[in-house]
C-alpha cells in the first residue's frame, strides 16, 4: 500500500507562483513507476495535469502551455508541480496519483493510476 499526501496549496494572486508538492510513504513508495498530477475545478470533471516516470520521461496536458513544470525526487520518494504565473482558471483541488506500473504513463492516463492523494486546494483570485 502506498500513501500520498500533497501540500503547497493555499490562495494566491493572479502572477504569483505556486510548488505543490507529493509526499509518498508505504512500503512500496521506492518502487513507483510512475506519478502524476491531476484537478478538480468546482463544477467541472477532473482533468489530467502531468505525469512523469520514474525515469523522467514527463508528459503535459495541452492547457498546460508551458506554465506547469513535473518533478521528482526519487530519493525523497517526493512528486512535485511548479506552476507559474497563476490565473483564476487554476483554481481547483489538485491531487497526486501513482502507480508502481508505467506502462500507461501518460497524461491522458493519470486517473487510472492506482494511488490517490487527498488534495491540495489552490485558489486564485484576481
Amino acid at each position: 500500500q502506498v500513501f500520498l499526501v500533497e501540500s503547497g496549496g493555499g490562495s494566491v494572486q493572479a502572477g504569483e507562483n505556486l510548488t505543490l508538492s507529493c509526499a509518498a510513504s508505504g512500503g512500496d513508495a521506492s518502487r513507483l513507476g510512475c506519478m502524476g498530477w491531476f484537478r478538480q475545478a468546482p463544477g467541472k470533471q477532473r482533468e489530467g495535469v502531468a505525469t512523469i516516470e520514474r525515469s523522467g520521461t514527463t508528459s503535459y496536458a495541452d492547457f498546460v502551455k508551458g506554465r506547469f513544470t513535473i518533478s521528482q525526487d526519487n530519493a525523497k520518494n517526493t512528486l512535485y508541480l511548479q506552476i507559474h504565473t497563476l490565473n483564476s482558471e487554476d483554481t481547483a483541488m489538485y491531487y497526486c496519483a501513482a502507480d508502481h506500473y508505467d506502462t500507461f504513463c501518460r497524461v491522458g492516463y493519470v486517473l487510472n493510476l492506482s494511488y490517490w492523494g487527498q488534495g491540495t486546494q489552490v485558489t486564485v483570485s484576481s
